[in-house]
Formats: C-alpha cells, structure tokens, sequence
C-alpha cells in the first residue's frame, strides 16, 4: 500500500495580529488577489509583510497597497519587481457593495486580516472592522488577563 505524504506546513503565508489589536473585526471576507509569477515565488519563500497593508474602494474594485513582497535574489532580469506594489482583489459584484455600503456609511474600514492557500491559490482574508480606542484595548486585555488566571484557578481544583 502506498503511504500518503502527510502535509507537515499550514495554509497561512501571513497573519496580520496587529489587525486584530487594532481593530474590532465585525466580519470577514475572502478575496483572490491578482500577482506575478515572482510575486508567488517570494509568497512561498516567505518573504512578505502584511503588517502596514490597508484596503481601498475605487471605482467599483477593491485594491489592496502597502502589502510587501520582497523578490527573491533569483528573480528575473527582464523584469524590475515593486516591492509594495497596489495590487488588485477579487470579490464578487454584492461583496464589493456590502463593503462599500459599510465602509461609506458606517464608518468601517477594511483591513487585511491573512494571506494563505487555498486550492493553490492565494488568497486574503479582508476584515471589516472599526477602530479601537486605547481604553477598549486595556479592556480587552484585561479581560484575557482574567480568563488566563481563572483557568489557572480552575486547574489548581
């Protein structure tokens, strides 16, 4: 019987966890993002940042800018590779008007959450969110604080 080669690596390529303690992420959505081919090569490397990455509206599509893809040392001499490049996301038509519709009259704004594969593709989790100011940070981790020691406490039963 042939043994299957089990998959030692994750799907994510990078998680942006000062999203997450910036901003409340009211809702998530998944969106393909148009690269180069020396783009995937250097995803697959490892070599991006997601951290100062944000998400715009303009007419009609959703881009995302900021997001650093350093080329590897063996790219290609015919092209001059843009490390931070504004690159396009896909979305379907009634995603890109639920994003407008909040980003426009709710006041959310639209923040890269993570990068990973699917299907061998990539793709970019994208979060609604609203910002957070500095005492709901003290009281989110203050609350983390509390559930850490309570478990702490419980496990000492």
């Amino acid at each position: 019987m042939a043994q299957k080669k089990k998959k030692t690596s994750s799907n994510n390529i990078a998680l942006n966890k000062k999203a997450r303690h910036d901003f409340f992420i009211e809702d998530r959505f998944e969106a393909g993002i148009v690269l180069q081919g020396w783009e995937v090569k250097s995803l697959r490397a490892g070599r991006i940042q997601i951290v100062d990455a944000h998400v715009f509206l303009k007419n009609g599509e959703a881009f995302i800018s900021n997001l650093q893809i350093s080329p590897l040392l063996t790219a290609s001499t015919h092209i001059t590779p843009e490390t931070t490049r504004v690159r396009k996301l896909l979305l379907h038509r009634s995603e890109i008007n639920k994003l407008i519709g909040a980003v426009e009259r709710k006041g959310f704004t639209m923040v890269p959450t993570a990068l990973y594969w699917k299907h061998g593709k990539v793709k970019a989790e994208i979060g609604l969110a609203k910002g957070k100011q500095s005492h709901d940070k003290r009281a989110v981790e203050k609350d983390r604080d509390w559930q850490r020691d309570k478990q702490r406490i419980m496990k000492g039963r």
